[in-house]
């Protein structure tokens, strides 16, 4: 089995209902093909560096899957057809870091 990260970007004006949904679809497409969510982040509504088919902000999810490579094969051929998504990015790692949270607000920074 191979570790990946994989991160989804979704449109600014998805409701919640439907980013949740994503998740969910995702998730099972994942496990339908030999595959393991090992951890799940959703990274909120942030800026993007450029536009992105007309938009300036997009939902984040982030994935940490432990699978095979028909696994994000299938899972990239329906990303491929999902109106809602913007972008999508898998990387292959040779472990997966569960212990740090890159968008998690520390109770420093919001004092600051």
């Amino acid at each position: 089995m191979n570790f990946y990260e994989h991160t989804l970007i979704l449109r600014q004006d998805t409701s919640p209902s439907q980013i949740k949904q994503t998740q969910e679809k995702y998730s099972k497409i994942i496990e339908s093909n030999e595959g393991n969510v090992v951890k799940f982040e959703s990274w909120g509504l942030m800026h993007l560096s450029y536009l992105i088919k007309k938009n300036k902000k997009g939902n984040y999810l982030h994935f940490k899957i432990e699978g095979k490579g028909k696994t994000i094969d299938e899972l990239e051929k329906n990303e491929k057809i999902d109106k809602n998504l913007l972008r999508y990015l898998t990387v292959k790692v040779k472990k997966l870091d569960l212990d740090t949270d890159y968008f998690r607000k520390n109770e420093d920074q919001i004092k600051n």
